[in-house]
């Protein structure tokens, strides 16, 4: 189908895991063939999942849907479905929808691949503890639509900017100066809404010295913060 690859492959130490490769973009008209590929997996009673979204562009609230709608099943059955390789711009998406709370994301396709073995080998649950909504719950406990979510984040960005007005800033305060995790925390305070890629764009500024560092890096010391979430940022921005 124009506009989307999908192939699949096994991979682990019993050939029990499964990756499905998917390349170009997801949206309404493409995304029936991943739906394809990941039910026909489902029906052969293979459960550990691996999804490569490294040559994904773009992915549409049709695509997300595919993966939650699934992820209940998938877990029911003692499996687990897992995203890899994210270009940061899909991931900022998969940030800014929350979704993290959901799914697991990795890096590599080894990283996701050894933690299902390792996960196994110690007799543990390999699926994330996560409690999805029942079935007769789903329309009025179910997360928002993605849409829906995108459009709540547009409300939450106004509030911020609004607390950002009131606030005072700080006297005697050059921001290119600063430790680069105060740095970041600077950011997060007057832009609660940003995720690691536009976190990453605001450090390669003038006002903050032109700092230097990674999309990976910098999600990497969003978690050691303990700001990796939009949650979690907003919290800090109201409370600081």
């Amino acid at each position: 189908m124009e506009g989307i690859q999908v192939s699949t492959e096994i991979a682990g130490s019993r050939n029990h895991i499964s990756i499905i490769k998917v390349g170009g973009y997801i949206d309404t008209t493409t995304s029936s063939e991943l739906e394809r590929a990941l039910d026909s997996l489902l029906k052969q009673g293979r459960f550990y999942i691996i999804v490569d979204l490294g040559n994904v562009d773009y992915i549409s609230s049709a695509g997300w849907g595919i993966f939650i709608s699934e992820i209940k099943s998938i877990r029911e059955n003692g499996g687990d479905l897992k995203l890899v390789r994210m270009v940061p711009d899909v991931y900022e998406i998969f940030e800014l929808l929350e979704f993290h709370h959901i799914l697991d994301v990795y890096d590599t396709i080894d990283e996701a691949v050894s933690k299902f073995e390792m996960l196994e080998a110690a007799g543990k649950p390999v699926a994330k503890e996560i409690t999805l909504p029942k079935e007769g719950e789903q329309k009025e406990k179910a997360a928002p639509s993605p849409n829906q979510q995108v459009e709540t984040q547009e409300s939450e960005k106004e509030a911020a900017q609004q607390q950002k007005a009131e606030k005072t800033p700080a006297e005697n305060v050059n921001p290119a100066e600063l430790k680069l995790h105060d740095k970041i925390k600077m950011i997060i305070r007057e832009n609660p809404s940003y995720g690691a890629l536009k976190i990453k764009r605001e450090l390669y500024s003038a006002r903050y010295g032109y700092t230097k560092i990674g999309w990976f890096k910098t999600r990497q010391l969003l978690s050691e913060m303990k700001l990796n979430s939009k949650s979690k940022r907003y919290a800090f921005a109201t409370s600081s």
